[in-house]
């Protein structure tokens, strides 16, 4: 099974990367292929409302001047994704908001292409917001079909500076439990017996 972690983070080596390298982490022991891509800082620019997605139908974006395509193509591939963001005013990044809205119409206008596959917020948060962004996420999953599992908590680490969220023990420890979560649900969906993870 493969599974994509989207950071919207622009900064390397930040907080978002570290929470995402944590859930991945989790996937790769059980065997896992995993990719972390990241879309932060990349520039992507938001839907233009062309909609010429619903008229090709090609699984692709009118709009080809971006990584957007070869991001979505992996998308497309992926058994789960887990999209991750710092917390910008109370909301995800700019670039991840849009790829969002790109993945999301270009998902709908081919057959719902995402219906089925697990998805998975992460959020990297100094002190607020989290919950929002958290939100904003999950909206595209839940609009996009697609099965959402729960942990221990909202999936958040609190930190300011690169690395502070590897103090956060809680937000780390459900980190690991939700990778171990997407592994759960993963082999439940595919025909094999699974058991929850503890």
């Amino acid at each position: 099974m493969y599974a994509i972690a989207i950071n919207g983070s622009p900064r390397n080596g930040g907080n978002t990367e570290l929470l995402l390298k944590e859930v991945l982490s989790e996937l790769n022991d059980a065997g896992w292929e995993t990719e972390l891509v990241r879309v932060g800082g990349t520039a992507i620019r938001g839907c233009i409302a062309c909609e010429k997605c619903f008229k090709n139908k090609d699984n692709q974006c009118a709009t080809k001047k971006d990584k957007f395509n070869e991001i979505f193509l992996k998308m497309l591939k992926a058994d789960a994704m887990i999209l991750g963001s710092p917390t910008y005013f109370a909301a995800v990044s700019a670039d991840l908001k849009a790829l969002i809205e790109r993945a999301g119409f270009v998902a709908f206008a081919n057959n719902n292409a995402f219906a089925g596959k697990i998805g998975v917020a992460v959020v990297a948060v100094r002190r607020g917001g989290a919950i929002h962004v958290y939100d904003t996420i999950n909206h595209m999953f839940q609009m996009s079909r697609m099965i959402i599992p729960g942990s221990t908590y909202w999936n958040m680490g609190y930190g300011l500076n690169k690395g502070e969220v590897l103090e956060d023990k809680e937000g780390l420890a459900n980190m690991r439990h939700i990778g171990k979560c997407i592994d759960w649900l993963g082999r439940a969906i595919k025909p094999k017996i699974a058991r929850y993870p503890k």
